[in-house]
């Protein structure tokens, strides 16, 4: 028996052994043909190690492990996607459109430098999905989107089944990534090719299709689609690159797909010649490209460049010319949006842009469409602003049929047939009718959407369906929905009744932000919404605020301030906050309120530079919670410069004024109550 034991034991030590040779050798050999595009032996080789180690891992299951090659296979379906926050946010980037407003950010970056950056860096910017990878002790551990920028979707297992990216790295110390997900030309051609055998709607685009695909719930699926990446930054590692020419090559030495086409430039004439040449050359490309993004290199200067909102001030998306068509208005109808804005849509004969069918347009509102003078019969020329959006660029009046007359907006709603009417200062047209049918289901829409109360299985055709049914009326009518209710709809049964009820009871939680951006309050959108959760820290106390309380807010200007006073001074909108209260729907902010007696209560912040052992917005964060204002422009009015390394102009001006400088240990003293 003793002998048995020992077989045994020796037997699990070589298989231990194998499998780690195994998985050491797949991983090269999938980095050697989906990276370096240099493989070394045939597919049937390669396969044959991969059922190897599936074999072993089946037999002594103990030894899969989470960067096993094995794990790309994907599995079965899950039940949904975990929410991700992103410690440093993913913001989106400032585009450009000519070289013109390309010159203009550039003539922004010296002013706020007082010097020219000793270098770019331009890259082929992917049209694909925003991915954020996390290794932790040299193993893949979190996948997560973009999402809204702040919190994204954790989509681990179906990432792993990307063989471009690595399940291992050579770097022990926690190390955060990102770039982007997308299908090459060629495997997005196979994918509708199959679909189109298999009798199934094909993907309108490759951007779409990528977006989809890393969504799905099943991972297995997943791996079959052809998906690859390529990653452009590093956000978080122990020894940080000191340029973004160093990141890209950082990233390919650790064995991560980087976008090969990427160039360092030392002067910003060299950027105009790659966007030039590629303005042409993208074409042979075996990816979807629609621009170059620019950046500085010097990753100091670009934390002292730092961020709006919404992009970084260090980086550029330089966008060419959207692909033009003409075609024919066959008629113009008028929609009624959540707010109640009337917009005018342009229905044509379809055409074909950027690879996706369009049959309509937005006339965004009536001064757009009789600017351009829209008219039924006419032949207009169509883009795709930024190979998103359609839109009419202008009519071409010599083709115009000679019994076509102006288009002129209803008096009164379309959909509820109230007067509308059209504020002074404004060019909207609105219905003002709360209880207008069209506004109720846009604002159903928007209430359950990701960025609101994300209410996922409440879709759009689902919504849509239970206002035609007479199931909702308001938003608080989400949270009266019984299983009674949703069983009697055609194909739904009780678990997937269950399953939606769950996630209504679950957005009942939500903090007080998201509330407020889904009520749909015109002005008040995600940023505003986050202020103001925090500023006052209950619906209740946002309700009784006057105006001037409310103006008091930073990022509140006195038109969102009426907004919000005549939204919730509407009795309908108080009879709807009242419904969400007995339902039971969170009122909380769990936001951190800036402390009004903090040590640093009233006074304005700047913070320059590459901090110790923190991330600025996490220091901005722990600053504001304390009372302070963080400003982006250095005054006499100004309390402290906080400055890490490499602080450039903001440091130098500070010392200028005589405002005070002091280090992040520093200010750990002033927030604990030091002087």
């Amino acid at each position: 028996m003793r002998k048995a034991a020992l077989d045994a034991g020796s037997d699990a030590f070589d298989a231990a052994r194998r499998a780690e040779e195994l998985r050491a050798e797949i991983l090269r050999h999938e980095r050697l043909y989906y990276v370096d595009s240099r493989p070394e032996i045939t597919d049937a080789e390669f396969d044959r190690l991969m059922s190897e180690l599936a074999s072993i891992e089946a037999l002594h299951p103990d030894l899969a492990t989470a960067d096993s090659p094995t794990r790309r296979v994907g599995g079965e379906s899950a039940e949904g996607f975990a929410t991700v926050e992103h410690a440093i946010p993913i913001l989106s980037l400032e585009n450009a459109y000519s070289w013109e407003e390309a010159e203009a950010w550039r003539a922004r970056i010296l002013r706020a430098l007082g010097k020219e950056p000793p270098g770019y860096v331009a890259e082929l910017k992917i049209d694909g999905l925003s991915i954020s990878l996390r290794y932790e002790e040299g193993v893949l551990a979190r996948a997560a989107t973009r999402g809204d920028g702040f919190r994204g979707e954790d989509v681990t297992d179906n990432v792993r089944t990307i063989r471009s990216i690595p399940l291992r790295i050579l770097e022990s110390a926690p190390l955060e990534a990102r770039g982007e997900i997308f299908y090459p030309r060629s495997a997005f051609r196979k994918l509708n090719a199959d679909r189109e055998a298999a009798g199934e709607p094909l993907f309108a685009n490759a951007r779409n299709a990528a977006s989809g695909t890393i969504r799905l719930l099943a991972s297995r699926v997943t791996a079959k689609r052809g998906l690859a990446a390529w990653m452009y930054s590093i956000v978080e590692s122990r020894n940080p690159p000191s340029t973004q020419a160093g990141a890209l090559e950082r990233l390919q030495t650790l064995g991560f797909p980087t976008q090969p086409h990427w160039r360092r430039c030392s002067t910003f004439e060299e950027v105009r010649e790659v966007v030039t040449a590629w303005e042409s050359e993208r074409a042979d490309l075996d990816f979807e490209t629609d621009g170059v993004v620019i950046k500085v290199d010097d990753r100091g200067l670009q934390a002292e460049l730092g961020s709006t909102s919404k992009s970084p001030r260090w980086a550029l998306a330089f966008k060419y010319p959207a692909e033009e068509k003409t075609t024919v208005v066959r008629g113009i109808s008028v929609q009624v949006g959540r707010t109640g804005t009337l917009t005018p849509v342009a229905h044509f004969d379809p055409i074909v842009l950027a690879g996706t069918t369009v049959k309509r347009a937005t006339l965004h509102n009536y001064e757009d469409l009789a600017r351009k003078d829209v008219r039924v019969g006419d032949t207009v020329v169509v883009e795709k602003g930024g190979d998103v959006i359609p839109k009419v660029v202008r009519v071409l009046p010599e083709m115009r049929p000679s019994d076509s007359v102006p288009f002129t907006m209803p008096a009164t709603c379309p959909v509820c047939g109230d007067p509308v009417v059209r504020e002074a200062g404004e060019v909207a047209t609105r219905c003002v009718n709360p209880a207008c049918p069209a506004m109720v289901r846009e604002s159903l829409r928007h209430f359950c959407s990701r960025r609101a109360m994300r209410i996922e299985g409440l879709g759009e055709k689902l919504v849509d369906q239970l206002v035609r049914e007479g199931l909702l009326s308001d938003v608080a009518s989400i949270y009266a929905l019984s299983a009674d209710d949703l069983t009697r709809l055609e194909r739904w049964g009780e678990k997937s009744a269950a399953n939606l009820l769950g996630e209504i009871e679950r957005s009942k939680e939500n903090d007080l932000s998201r509330l407020l951006f889904a009520l749909g309050i015109r002005h008040v959108g995600e940023k505003a919404a986050a202020t103001l959760a925090r500023r006052f820290g209950s619906l209740d106390d946002l309700i009784a605020a006057g105006e001037n309380d409310l103006e008091a807010v930073d990022e509140v200007g006195p038109n969102t301030a009426a907004a919000i006073r005549a939204w919730f001074s509407h009795p309908s909108r108080r009879e709807l906050i009242e419904k969400l209260r007995s339902r039971g729907v969170n009122f909380l902010s769990r936001q951190t309120r800036p402390a009004a007696n903090g040590p640093l209560a009233g006074k304005a912040v700047v913070i320059t530079g590459t901090l110790p052992d923190v991330a600025r917005e996490e220091a901005a964060r722990r600053l504001e919670a304390a009372g302070a204002k963080i400003s982006g422009s250095v005054s006499k009015k100004t309390a402290y410069v906080l400055a890490g390394e490499a602080a450039g102009s903001k440091l130098e001006k500070a010392k200028a004024l005589g405002v005070p400088t002091v280090s992040w240990d520093e200010m750990l003293e002033i927030l604990a109550g030091g002087s």
